[in-house]
């Protein structure tokens, strides 16, 4: 077969996801086994990989999903636990002193607050963390979800400690021939040249993150607020790119003196330190309203969630707990992940009891769990210290069990359809019988490296541009940038080679992958499921990918331009047509009653 009919092929598992979940907008539970049928069908059928392997990744998929259900449980569990306790109405009250105005309050939350969780934890914790907690203080539950994974974004580079560079890209690039002989005679070791990709990733980030504050609350205003206006939210644009800054800037020097560890971690917790003492002052905010959501009775029934629906509960809401025990539970999840990561003795002793499944079905693929390392092992132990903590009796922390475990059923169903399809798609080996003389370097490849490469033949000497969205392929694909990386870093230094750019410029293409990879985390369909099911909100999650398709969007194509930018050294030329780009973008939202144009929206 040649590359077209190869790349054609290729695309068709993901033109299945989105042709079901966001054009037909099906439920994931009814789409994702569409999906997942296609994919196995295709790779078995069509692209020749042994059914072995299909078995063998489809049961890495499964044990996956069931991790990523554990962590949903857990998240939904430390919910219910202070909501049970009634920690939960003293949370709203420090939040509604902070200020009452909800974009306020999701910068907070979803951006600073979200930021630091996915530093210490990673997978996709940040969204099961926040979106619940927006949904306590009286978000509707897509909006939660909405403004959660719109924050997937600038901090996921370095989240769960750096993995996505120390993990994703080094696994990537090290020990690869390509990559050492290109380094001889720069004067650069390996650890150097990671160095200099995580500083480019740190500064690409820097520059592009500092707007998706305004992202947030202008995306809120648009689809959440009584007016449904871009402009509501862009009305504290002063107070966006204050927190945007506040975070990016001390996220940046971090990752350029200490490396991929602590960007995201530290960054946030000092932008937390700043933002939060200002917004109690009123700095940067308009003096003259405060937004807020319409009465419940006027919300759109596709925005509620079950935790909406879900009346305060007597008892917890009689109770009186202070504002520093109330947080208690959070701020013990925020400690105790952090130690997991960093703390090497108790790091090992989480992830020695690990269940591995080596060579399943004869496939070559070896399933390892780790199951006290996951941040939903975190979750449940700080739900039952917090029983103790909070005083609860026995009746109300039952039922919050009880809850938790029918919220994370409803989750599981399209997770154990998605993820298996995901898995199948990544191991997919394209057999030598179906490749012509042309095509005999791709034999051995899977679906997605096949659609890189032929996206990197069509861009030519702009993939600069095209880089990062190859990055979020890869994280749509596999619901990871850790994963991307490891896909698609090696790729992405080759293809920039190719196009006749330096080693160090072929850094900057990696780190362009990296920022894709990251961004690719608000539309990732297990993210968006996962996060969907903490609240409740179960059957939307193509409405919810319609919703963050533009701050994506905004993303790549910042990102890709700055990339372009820096690399030709033609920053008149590149970073202009960037400015002009974002500025024409934010005049238009400026000046829109309704935003988007209505088919965008449908």
């Amino acid at each position: 077969m040649s590359l077209l009919a190869l790349s054609l092929i290729s695309i068709v598992p993901i033109l299945t996801i989105m042709f079901f979940l966001v054009i037909l907008n099906w439920p994931a539970s009814r789409a994702m086994p569409v999906a997942l049928v296609v994919t196995a069908a295709l790779a078995l059928f069509v692209w020749g990989t042994d059914g072995n392997v299909v078995a063998g990744a489809a049961f890495n998929g499964v044990i996956t999903a069931l991790e990523v259900i554990f962590i949903v449980f857990g998240a939904v569990l430390l919910l219910n636990t202070v909501k049970e306790s009634g920690a939960i109405n003293t949370i709203r009250r420090g939040f509604t002193s902070i200020s009452p105005d909800r974009r306020i309050q999701a910068i907070i939350i979803a951006w600073l607050f979200g930021a630091f969780i996915e530093g210490a934890a990673g997978y996709g914790t940040p969204a099961a963390v926040a979106a619940p907690l927006l949904v306590a203080i009286g978000f509707p539950a897509m909006a939660a979800v909405m403004v959660a994974l719109i924050i997937q974004s600038t901090p996921v580079s370095f989240g769960a400690v750096g993995t996505p560079i120390q993990i994703g890209v080094n696994t990537g690039l090290t020990d690869q021939p390509l990559v050492l002989s290109s380094l001889q005679g720069t004067g650069m070791n390996y650890a150097e040249y990671l160095m200099y990709i995580t500083s480019n990733v740190a500064m690409i980030h820097a520059i592009v993150g500092m707007l998706i504050p305004l992202f947030v609350v202008a995306t809120l205003t648009r689809f959440f607020g009584p007016n449904k206006s871009f402009r509501e939210g862009l009305k504290v644009w002063k107070f966006a790119l204050f927190a945007g800054i506040s975070f990016t800037l001390p996220y940046y020097i971090i990752g350029v003196l200490l490396g991929p560890e602590f960007p995201s971690l530290l960054g946030a917790l000092v932008a937390l330190l700043i933002v939060v003492p200002a917004a109690k002052k009123g700095l940067f905010m308009p003096k003259d309203e405060v937004f807020d959501f319409a009465p419940r009775s006027h919300w759109e029934e596709d925005w509620f969630g079950k935790l909406n629906h879900e009346p305060e509960r007597e008892e917890g809401s009689q109770r009186s707990i202070s504002m520093g025990m109330s947080w208690l539970p959070y701020i013990l999840v925020a400690g105790l992940l952090v130690a997991s990561r960093t703390v090497e003795p108790l790091t090992a002793a989480l992830k020695a009891p690990a269940l591995v499944f080596e060579n399943t079905f004869g496939s070559g693929i070896t399933t390892t769990s780790t199951p006290l390392f996951l941040p939903g092992f975190v979750f449940i132990v700080v739900s039952v210290l917090t029983f103790f903590l909070h005083k609860m009796n026995t009746k109300t922390y039952t039922a919050a069990w009880k809850n938790s475990f029918k919220t994370a059923v409803s989750a599981g169903v399209a997770l154990i359809f998605a993820v298996p399809m995901i898995k199948i798609f990544l191991n997919t080996s394209l057999a030598a019988d179906k490749v012509n003389a042309a095509t005999e370097y791709l034999a051995g490849q899977n679906m997605p490296l096949i659609l890189a490469e032929s996206v990197s033949i069509v861009a030519g000497d702009f993939w600069p541009i095209a880089a990062p969205a190859v990055g979020a392929l890869g994280a749509f694909i596999a619901g990871s940038n850790t994963f991307s990386n490891m896909m698609f870093s090696l790729f992405q230094f080759g293809a920039a080679g190719n196009i006749g750019l330096d080693v160090q410029q072929s850094g900057i293409v990696v780190a362009l992958q990296a920022v894709g990879g990251a961004a690719g985390n608000m539309i990732c369909v297990h993210n968006v499921v996962a996060a969907s099911a903490t609240v409740g909100l179960i059957g939307k999650e193509g409405a919810l990918i319609r919703r963050v398709l533009l701050p994506m969007t905004y993303y790549l194509l910042a990102a890709g331009f700055l990339g372009m930018a820096i690399i030709h050294g033609t920053i008149n030329v590149w970073l202009i047509i960037y400015a002009v780009i974002v500025i024409a973008y934010l005049a238009r939202l400026m000046t829109a009653k309704n935003g988007l144009t209505t088919a965008a929206v449908r």
